[in-house]
């Protein structure tokens, strides 16, 4: 299984799957999966006539799990080295979730010269927590109790975090995702470090995005569902939107947070469609 070792900071390996030619395309997963997440992105990209990348984050997947190293800049920097060690040029980002994270801290940190375009998709962007300055954004208390569930009894919050992040309705939402798709979802995030499932959730608690916005200089696009009860869009890709300029922002109806899968079809044609433009 292919493998990329970082040894600048603590040594760490970061799995990865790499598949096709042409142009990279680089996914970035979201918390509390793994690269599996984009099973139905993956083969799509691949069929378009594209190089398609996705890693487990440190922690989470097959990686390996270093104690410390949660925070932004360190999991940008496993981004960096993939992208070095690989020697990948004019690449496509793709954050989902709190993988916005590091495509707005890898731009901050390491530039654009690798870089082409950015996709952010149900993105943290640029902050999840409620402030003064930001009413929409979710309650500290809130973010609280998310921490003390996880800490207490994480896979018991695992459990039924998934539903949320379908819009899961018992009577309704099965047309959206089956039963077995949450319980997939469940042992992949069920099977993630403990401390890395907390430490990277205080880092997309907490981290503000939004001064490091104006780094962005190649083509953004934005895709949010109306209906994203996880990431609430005017905390996120609305203000995302605003804050990177010229970008795009396309808002998909009805669609709840991961709409990777409810809104799949979706979803590739934007994301193919922003890679031929």
């Amino acid at each position: 299984m292919p493998f990329i070792t970082h040894s600048k900071q603590e040594a760490h390996s970061i799995y990865y799957e790499d598949y096709g030619k042409g142009r990279p395309v680089i996914l970035i997963h979201g918390w509390p999966l793994s690269s599996k997440m984009w099973e139905q992105q993956v083969w799509k990209i691949v069929e378009a006539g594209y190089r398609c990348i996705s890693y487990d984050r440190r922690g989470f997947g097959i990686s390996s799990a270093p104690w410390d190293g949660y925070d932004y800049s360190s999991l940008a920097g496993d981004l960096h080295e993939l992208i070095e060690q690989l020697k990948l040029d004019n690449c496509l980002l793709v954050g989902f979730s709190m993988g916005g994270g590091e495509v707005i801290r890898y731009l901050t940190d390491f530039g654009d010269n690798r870089v082409a375009k950015i996709a952010l998709v149900s993105s943290i962007i640029p902050l999840v927590k409620q402030r003064e300055d930001n009413p929409d954004g979710v309650p500290l208390k809130t973010l609280d109790t998310i921490k003390d569930a996880l800490q207490k009894d994480r896979v018991g919050f695992l459990k039924t975090f998934s539903k949320g992040f379908y819009n899961f309705d018992e009577n309704q939402g099965k047309d959206r995702v089956s039963e077995a798709q949450l319980d997939y979802d469940f042992i992949i995030a069920s099977h993630a470090s403990p401390r890395a499932t907390i430490e990277t959730a205080l880092a997309w608690m907490h981290t503000d995005f939004r001064k490091e916005l104006a780094n962005v200089k190649v083509p953004a696009l934005i895709v949010h569902g109306d209906a994203d009860q996880t990431v609430p869009i005017g905390t996120s890709a609305h203000q995302a939107a605003k804050g990177i300029s010229g970008s795009t922002l396309k808002v998909l109806e009805g669609a709840p947070h991961g709409l990777h899968l409810t809104h799949a079809r979706e979803l590739n044609e934007l994301l193919i469609g922003f890679l031929k433009k």
